[in-house]
């Protein structure tokens, strides 16, 4: 079953210039094409601004509304933006006319939940871009752009899924919402037609020899009676994406809703590619001139390769965060630096208690954005017995040695960066309270070719709450026999 989901942008021209999360101006927006006003939101047209005025008209009516010229070219960029974000529900999308986009949905309906979940999830990705969106399905990819423009079903948006639906759905409405029939409109108008539905009732000879093949062709393309063919959008081979932001920022954590917007655009642009991404680069630009400052860059490595837009989201965020301007911001790029086939996510039938590796990884590059990437380390144990040197840590993103540690004996979780001396009580090392030997000693004589020597007895000792510690005794020389032997604590045990 073919089903085409509709989006369309009603207010994308004056949401290009003033997303949905900007405050709204008290007197209104208007946007204007040929010095005319083509598109005006409520406060505005509440302050008598009226379709068609010209700029003189509304600069006496109310001076105070924001007046845009309208810009093609952001529009057609912004409309690709939203095409390449909705590549996440489907590899065919195909930007149309009139501020709408198509994708053919009829395959991953069961992916993600049903047409009404995928609907809600689409307007919920909308969101992030501050763009207003209507909705429509139907079986047929004209007949959803009709619905989505002139439809007025539940929410400005109709979801039919059968041909005999979309017929009744399309004969009521009105016959300019075809732009076939928009040349001829005088005529049609002549001979009493108002809907689609009166002129399907004209003979289709008489409508070929008068308005041509083409209308009919659309007709019969929205009602399901001739194939349709899109030029379905083509994807980069690599994904960058650029967006100049409204107003100069102060502080990173402004950047984090236009971070979002093109995070949105990779993750669609991944799945469409079958990627996964395994490092990316924001780059923050700030303001030019003559002593002009290189971007800021916040490049973000990955242990596993994701696809997940909550995942990189939660990143950058915590990466912003930590960031400080040297100057206000402009403008952001989102760079995908390495990128790897994507591996299905594997469904187990006993999962992990603790997670699956996947979800460690994620947890550790969290931590790595929030807290640094030399702020959470790993044990990297070298090969030498002395414990004071072999127990180093390294961060957790450079590569993994194995231990060297010997095998099958005890070493604690915690180790003392300077072993500390202990109290002697009653001839037993005391440590808030006396410490009992429960292992037999491990010798290290080890350093002499550094000039470092260390003789030592390490043993396991328990206090009386039944915690253990790693403890050792110097060993005593002939000549310091007579003295008596001193105890250290250099481990503890989790």
């Amino acid at each position: 079953m073919r089903v085409f989901l509709a989006v369309h942008l009603p207010k994308l021209s004056l949401e290009v210039f003033r997303p949905r999360w900007l405050p709204e101006p008290a007197h209104g927006s208007a946007v204007l094409e040929k010095d005319k006003v083509v598109i005006a939101d409520r406060a505005a047209r509440e302050a008598g601004v009226l379709l068609g005025m010209k700029r003189g008209g509304v600069l006496t009516l109310s001076p105070e509304t924001a007046m845009y010229e309208r810009d093609i070219a952001r529009e057609a960029a912004a409309q690709r933006e939203v095409g390449m974000a909705l590549l996440k529900f489907s590899p065919d999308v195909a930007l149309l006319d009139e501020a709408t986009v198509i994708v053919e949905v009829g395959a991953s309906l069961r992916l993600f939940g049903g047409l009404l979940s995928l609907c809600r999830q689409a307007k919920s990705m909308l969101n992030t871009f501050g763009l207003t969106a209507r909705f429509s399905a139907a079986p047929t990819g004209q007949g959803a752009w009709l619905l989505a423009k002139y439809g007025q079903g539940h929410g400005g948006a109709r979801r039919v899924l059968q041909l005999a639906s979309l017929e009744r759905a399309l004969l009521p409405l009105p016959m300019l919402a075809v732009p076939e029939i928009r040349p001829f409109a005088d005529w049609f108008s002549g001979l009493g037609s108002k809907t689609i539905g009166d002129v399907r009732h004209l003979p289709r000879a008489g409508l070929q020899r008068r308005c041509g093949e083409h209308l009919l062709y659309s007709l019969d393309r929205a009602f399901g009676m001739a194939p349709e063919l899109f030029g379905w959008l083509e994807l980069p081979p690599t994904f960058s994406a650029r967006i100049e932001l409204p107003d100069r920022l102060e502080h990173a954590d402004g950047a984090v809703f236009a971070a979002h917007r093109m995070i949105v655009q990779l993750c669609g642009w991944l799945c469409a590619k079958q990627l996964a991404v395994t490092a990316i680069t924001l780059s923050i630009e700030h303001e030019r001139g003559r002593q002009a400052l290189a971007p800021t860059l916040i490049e973000i490595a990955l242990g596993e390769p994701t696809w997940h837009e909550d995942h990189l989201l939660h990143l950058v965020k915590e990466r912003l965060h930590r960031v400080e301007l040297a100057a206000p911001a402009i403008a952001l790029r989102l760079d995908a630096s390495k990128v790897d086939s994507a591996a299905p996510d594997t469904d187990s039938l006993f999962p992990e208690p603790g997670g699956s590796p996947e979800d460690h990884a994620r947890l550790i590059e969290l931590l790595i954005a929030r807290l640094g990437d030399e702020n959470v380390l790993r044990p990297a144990p070298t090969g030498d017995y002395r414990p004071e040197v072999a127990n180093r840590w390294v961060p957790v993103s450079q590569a993994a040695n194995n231990s060297t540690f010997p095998d099958g004996l005890p070493r604690p979780t915690w180790m003392l960066a300077t072993p500390m001396r202990l109290l002697m009580r009653q001839h037993r090392p005391f440590y808030d309270s006396s410490l009992r030997l429960m292992s037999p000693a491990e010798r290290i004589e080890a350093g002499w070719f550094d000039g470092e020597l260390v003789t030592r007895d390490y043993f396991v000792a328990q206090a009386e709450d039944r915690s253990c510690y790693w403890i050792y005794r110097e060993r005593i020389s002939s000549r310091d026999a007579e003295e008596a032997p001193r105890w250290f604590l250099h481990g503890l045990f989790g």
